[in-house]
């Protein structure tokens, strides 16, 4: 599905991916794991078109992403849920909501997918009037994740959903997210929250200072241990 090849990816002269190649299966839950700085929300940025790389290939089903627009990125059946959430505070949670869906005009097919993430995420049913910026940061979370699913991803890439969460919230956040790729959505997941990441994906990839330092099945990763000592610090 996704396949990622040698991507080296800059910031000015500062190298954040170097030569990094990963990919993600129809229907897979990948994780992408590592320390801050080591180059996972480049990589992100990179497949969802907002950055431009240096060098290397992304494709998606054979076809290369590299040089569209974000927009289009999204056409070809990417969203991205950034780190930041980037939510319009003043607009209701329905009109955050409904931005996901920019790309799209099969309106009866909208409505729907309005109700099955509200069905998804009942409390932004509940508060479905309310600004956003009102909401609290899990809220924000959930509305951010509904508002990439609204443009019907065959891919949905998440960015640290879990970060600045409480435990019982983040536990909510990734139940979602398992039910959303058992529903058919593949997920490329950046986390730091190592045992939770490895629980949930089938695959994991570690980045130490942009480069691909390990990567294996999850759950081996998981028997094995030590990964955040070694790799996070």
């Amino acid at each position: 599905m996704l396949k990622v090849v040698d991507l080296s990816t800059a910031y000015g002269r500062v190298e954040a991916l170097k030569g990094v190649s990963l990919s993600v299966g129809e229907g897979q839950i990948v994780a992408l794991l590592g320390a801050n700085g080591a180059g996972k929300t480049t990589m992100l940025k990179s497949v969802a078109g907002l950055l431009a790389p240096r060098s290397g290939a992304i494709e998606l089903w054979g076809r290369p992403l590299i040089g569209l627009s974000p927009a289009k990125v999204v056409k070809r059946g990417i969203s991205l849920v950034p780190q930041e959430r980037e939510l319009f505070p003043e607009m209701s949670v329905i009109d955050n909501l409904m931005l996901g869906a920019f790309t799209r005009k099969d309106s009866s097919d909208i409505r729907a997918d309005q109700d099955r993430i509200l069905q998804l995420f009942p409390v932004l049913g509940e508060r479905r009037r309310q600004a956003a910026g009102t909401l609290s940061g899990g809220e924000r979370q959930m509305l951010a994740i509904g508002r990439a699913l609204m443009a019907r991803p065959k891919l949905l890439l998440l960015d640290e959903p879990s970060l600045g969460l409480a435990p019982l919230i983040v536990r909510e956040i990734f139940e979602a997210i398992g039910r959303i790729n058992r529903e058919g959505t593949a997920i490329l997941l950046v986390e730091q929250k190592i045992p939770p990441a490895l629980a949930l994906a089938e695959y994991a990839y570690v980045l130490e200072i942009g480069r691909v330092a390990l990567e294996g099945p999850a759950k081996e990763l998981a028997a094995r241990g030590g990964i955040r000592k070694l790799y996070l610090g």
